[in-house]
């Protein structure tokens, strides 16, 4: 599974990156990029998005 991000979605607010509890989320100018290393697929960061930019596929 990885981590997509709608940038037509996504306003840069960080707070998918503020959510995450294993800090897999970073924000990068603008760019949200997930290390899927760290990422144990919880699914907090989609539920947690304001804008609803955050696909798991």
């Amino acid at each position: 599974m990885t981590h997509r991000v709608d940038k037509s979605k996504c306003f840069y607010c960080g707070g998918c990156v503020s959510l995450c509890p294993v800090m897999a989320l970073v924000l990068v100018e603008t760019n949200v990029v997930c290390d899927e290393s760290k990422c144990t697929k919880c699914g907090i960061c989609v539920k947690g998005c304001p804008a609803r930019a955050i696909k798991v596929e």
